[in-house]
């Protein structure tokens, strides 16, 4: 009986408890994005002008291979119906067949999706390592108006770098590096040395940008209150800094570091096209250039499953690095 009477208020707990209703929140959310990002990817295929089988397989296909093609793809099935295999076939693992190479589609992927991951692990991990250190040591240098050529020169140099477009920045390197020099390889995935041209292309302008913010964060945090009482008691300076200022100015770092993997996931497409780089922003542009609209459809899906796989993680570490706005949110 008296189970039974505990029930309900440990269902009120439950409900009331602030990371309950975060996690509710936030998959919540997930769900309904992944449905949208879905369908969407569904549609696409559907909103482009013409027989997209007959424009994969070119004007002179006989006209019973591409009825034999739309059968086998479903396209003569209501489009209810096209929508519900497509749906199912996601969660199974099938994405369907494509048109050039007769494949299925999660296999093509399958096979390019690692030198993709890898490439745009890289370079985030570079861009973290370049921009974190530089941050906090412009941050020290110039807090409260010091070294002020310095500042101007930081400041210039991280806004041109975090303007230039990866796939230009990615064609001076080639030429710089592989053309003049003729220090490292410019196309193709073969040992360590291919990973640094590419790599490279997509880490400095991402880099500049949270070197920039890391700057304006560590001046904020340097001025706040438990700062000073660290200085005032005459903490050892890199306890002051790392320890008590660090932590702290790394949330904006992190938020935008976030959003920046995910531009990073998508800058690949160029990059890739630069250095012949067998990962899915190169299959994509065959694709397209093929219409082979089941791997565009394909490759657009894990690109964007990508993206809200991303933004997700960054709001549970938000979350556990800020519990409070987890309490302020609910």
């Amino acid at each position: 009986m008296s189970s039974l009477t505990a029930s309900p208020s440990v269902f009120t707990g439950l409900v009331d408890n602030p990371w309950v209703r975060f996690a509710a929140r936030r998959s919540g959310q997930f769900v309904i994005s992944v449905w949208v990002l879905i369908t969407a990817s569904f549609l696409m295929i559907h909103l482009i002008p013409g027989d997209p089988v007959r424009a994969a397989l070119g004007p002179t296909a006989p006209a019973a291979l591409v009825a034999a093609r739309r059968a086998e793809l479903g396209l003569n099935d209501p489009i209810w119906v096209q929508y519900w295999h497509y749906l199912r076939g996601v969660f199974t693992g099938d994405l369907g067949t494509s048109v050039t190479s007769q494949l299925p589609v999660s296999q093509v992927i399958g096979q390019r999706l690692s030198a993709t991951v890898e490439l745009a692990v890289l370079a985030f991990l570079v861009a973290i390592a370049l921009a974190v250190p530089l941050g906090v040591v412009m941050g020290v240098v110039t807090r409260g108006g010091r070294a002020r050529r310095a500042e101007l020169a930081f400041s210039g140099t991280s806004v041109v770098l975090g303007s230039i477009p990866e796939f230009l920045l990615g064609v001076g390197l080639v030429y710089v590096f592989g053309v003049s020099l003729g220090l490292l390889p410019v196309a193709g995935r073969s040992g360590a040395e291919s990973y640094i041209l590419p790599v490279l292309s997509l880490a400095i302008g991402p880099a500049a940008a949270l070197a920039r913010i890391m700057r304006v964060e560590m001046l904020s945090v340097l001025q706040a209150d438990y700062v000073r009482t660290a200085r005032a008691k005459r903490l050892p300076a890199p306890k002051i800094y790392l320890r008590h200022a660090l932590p702290n100015a790394l949330t904006a770092v992190i938020t935008l570091g976030g959003l920046l993997l995910s531009a990073l996931v998508a800058g690949t497409v160029l990059v890739e096209t630069v250095f012949a780089w067998p990962g899915l922003g190169s299959t994509i542009v065959q694709s397209i250039l093929a219409k082979d609209y089941p791997v565009v459809q394909g490759v657009v899906l894990v690109y964007g499953a990508g993206v809200l796989i991303i933004n997700l993680a960054v709001d549970v570490a938000l979350a556990l690095l800020d519990p409070r706005s987890v309490i302020r949110e609910s």
